[in-house]
């Protein structure tokens, strides 16, 4: 029996730690998501002003991949410096009724504006460029789209590589190639 007690205190004391980062919609919360009005035109105008890329992080309730990222990806030093220094994150709920407006103007609840975009998983991380227009979807002017949970070094080369702008250019060097240089020459400083 007092075992059982044991258990179920060790319990309580730690759902309130889990449930900490989580929202009343089954998302994950962090301070460096930015909380918007979620009227990209508006997001982006704000981005630009602080010097910073829009990125628009789409996640859903109960959503393991998201997890994953949430403990790894966006705690890894770099990956959040990154993100907090370079990026204006907003998040997006795959399946939420909140009301936004994308790039193109359009009002619509976040789930009718993922189904437009065509996404379909979560995490999707969508880079939007350094200017935009005003009378196209968001999903159609983005420079890259993550759709999934990746690792740290994956996910912090490519926000380095959206920031550095290697999109403009990947008849040399498309991302997987940059990623892959990145990994060598990491490789090779430890071996150092």
């Amino acid at each position: 029996m007092t075992r059982l007690i044991s258990i179920c205190v060790a319990f309580l004391i730690a759902v309130p730690v889990w449930a900490a980062d989580i929202d009343a919609d089954g998302l994950h919360t962090v301070d460096w998501y930015q909380d918007t009005w979620k009227d990209l035109q508006e997001d982006f105008e704000t981005a630009k002003d602080q010097g910073k890329r829009l990125l628009i992080i789409v996640e859903q309730r109960g959503c393991i991949y998201c997890r994953e990222m949430h403990e790894t990806s966006f705690k890894d030093e770099r990956v959040l410096a990154r993100l907090t220094e370079d990026y204006f994150p907003v998040r997006i709920n795959l399946h939420g009724a909140t009301e936004m407006v994308d790039t193109d103007g359009e009002a619509l609840e976040e789930r009718a504006v993922a189904r437009k975009w065509g996404v379909m998983f979560t995490p999707t991380m969508i880079f939007m460029p350094p200017e935009i227009s005003d009378d196209t979807p968001a999903i159609r002017q983005a420079v890259a789209v993550m759709p999934g949970a990746f690792k740290p070094s994956t996910t912090y080369d490519l926000l380095t590589w959206v920031l550095e702008e290697r999109y403009l250019d990947q008849s040399e060097e498309d991302f997987q190639r940059y990623h892959a240089r990145m990994i060598r020459e990491r490789r090779a400083e430890q071996a150092d």
